[in-house]
């Protein structure tokens, strides 16, 4: 099945987009800088747009490849990462706490099958992912961008999500899960209408898990729970 962009969603794409994130500078920590110095450029998978990522030259095998979009302080990147070694994984980051967190994580923790990208995830999908080349997408707990004013910033929305489903090989998955209830009606609605994918449940996912990985319990989960909000994952397949 071809991708449904238009020529003027392609233009569009190639044009300055919304960004989903709003950079500030934050807190971080002496640890996370020191990080930042000495570690990330070890993993790191520069933004060069004229370079498609090769991933068996990049980790120097053959193993699947998995993006994550919004690593956050790489708890949940690093804890899969370490569960599933024969998959490879590429994160995209660009808050230099979470940057300096993974990198940190990577390298107590020994890892070999992580490279992150300090990059807009958009971009590094547009200009550097080529088609049929992943295995899977992880798009955890996304920005929800709340006030309805805002919501053309969410990530999970056309054509975005056209562009990234071409990525993806037949029979590969886009896992997302979200603690913000209208977010994931939002989402359900996006995905369900992507003729490049299919639902592999009849609604939201029944479990915590995908095809490859299973999503270990996050500081967002615990944090909605104690809110009263629910938990709302949708594993979608590309077709």
């Amino acid at each position: 099945m071809k991708s449904e962009l238009t020529p003027e969603q392609i233009e569009e794409l190639k044009k300055r987009h919304i960004r989903s994130f709003c950079l500030r500078r934050g807190h971080i920590s002496s640890s996370q800088e020191r990080a930042i110095e000495e570690l990330f450029p070890l993993y790191e998978l520069p933004y060069e747009p004229d370079n498609k990522i090769d991933s068996p030259k990049l980790f120097n095998n053959n193993n699947p490849l998995v993006l994550e979009i919004g690593c956050g302080m790489g708890e949940t990147t690093a804890a899969i990462a370490s569960a599933h070694p024969e998959v490879n994984f590429v994160g995209c980051e660009v808050f230099l706490a979470g940057v300096g967190a993974l990198s940190k994580r990577i390298h107590d923790m020994e890892l070999k099958n992580i490279r992150i990208c300090r990059h807009d995830a958009v971009e590094v999908v547009r200009d550097m992912i080529p088609e049929n080349s992943l295995d899977g997408v992880h798009i955890f707990f996304p920005d929800p961008w709340r006030k309805a004013r805002h919501h053309k910033r969410r990530l999970v929305a056309q054509p975005f999500i056209n562009m990234l489903s071409s990525r993806i090989k037949v029979g590969g998955y886009l896992h997302c899960a979200t603690d913000w209830e209208n977010y994931a009606e939002q989402m359900m609605e996006v995905l369900s209408n992507e003729p490049l994918l299919k639902n592999q449940y009849d609604s939201f996912s029944p479990v915590m898990a995908n095809p490859i990985t299973e999503r270990p319990t996050t500081k967002f989960n615990e944090r909605g729970n104690r809110l009263g909000h629910g938990c709302w994952d949708l594993v979608f397949l590309r077709q």
